[in-house]
Formats: structure tokens, C-alpha cells, sequence
């Protein structure tokens, strides 16, 4: 059974920067994948000190990871992504940096964006995790 995904902006709620507010899954499965980070295949971080990069490394991995399972970046039905600054400039910029990438799609759907002090890896500064609905 294919999942039908509804995104909501109810008008009582203030305007988004292209994410909605309420995501529902009519029926089906769901897969969630854990947070993306920005290491290359054999462990290896790419581009320390480089957010660009590293958004960059993170939106292949969540490719990748939703290919596996059947998926596309319009069926992420929920994402949260993790950055390490408290800078909102530097929040902005992952933040348009992701919209633009080959995961973009996965943004239009309920989404957080958060500045945090430390991720799990050294010089890691950003992560993104979602959550897909699978199809048929």
C-alpha cells in the first residue's frame, strides 16, 4: 500500500521559510534513518572547518541511504538538522545551502533547525536526520 503524504500550514500558524508546519502519513511504512554526518565512505570527515562541504558530504550520505530503502527526498515526511554554531547567519546559510542541494525536497515537510555546541565527531559541524515515508 502506497503512503499519501499531506503537508499542512494551518493560517493560524506564521509563514515558514518553505518547510511546513504538520506532515501526515496516511498509511504505510515508515524508515528512519539515523543522523547523516559529513564522512566519506571510508570514515574519513570531509572538509573540516568547511560547512559548505560537509553540507555537501551530507546530502550524498542522505542519499544514498534513502536509495537504499526505496526513497526519494520527497518522501522524508520529517528532518532535524543539527549545526554546530549559535550563529543564526551561519543557520541561514546551511539552512538555503540544503534547500538547494539534491535532498532539498526533504525540507518542505515538518522540519527543526538547531545551533548546537558539539557533535559526535571531531570537526563535524553539521547532521541532519530524517524520517520517510516508503512508497508502495
Amino acid at each position: 500500500m502506497a503512503s499519501e503524504i499531506t503537508r499542512i500550514n494551518p493560517d493560524a500558524l506564521h509563514p515558514t521559510a518553505g518547510y511546513h508546519h504538520v506532515t501526515v502519513v496516511e498509511a504505510g511504512r515508515t524508515a528512519h534513518l539515523a543522523g547523516q554526518v559529513p564522512l566519506d565512505r571510508s570514515g574519513v570527515l570531509v572538509g573540516p572547518g568547511d560547512l559548505d562541504a560537509q553540507i555537501d558530504q551530507v546530502a550524498a550520505n542522505a542519499l544514498t541511504a534513502l536509495s537504499a530503502v526505496g526513497a526519494r527526498p520527497d518522501h522524508v515526511v520529517r528532518s532535524v538538522i543539527y549545526v554546530v554554531s549559535a550563529e543564526v547567519a551561519d543557520l541561514g546559510a546551511a539552512w538555503r545551502r540544503l534547500n538547494a542541494s539534491a535532498i532539498g525536497p526533504a525540507f518542505t515537510t515538518a522540519s527543526t533547525l538547531l545551533g548546537v555546541a558539539q557533535l559526535g565527531f571531531t570537526g563535524q559541524l553539521i547532521e541532519v536526520d530524517l524520517t520517510a515515508a516508503l512508497p508502495g
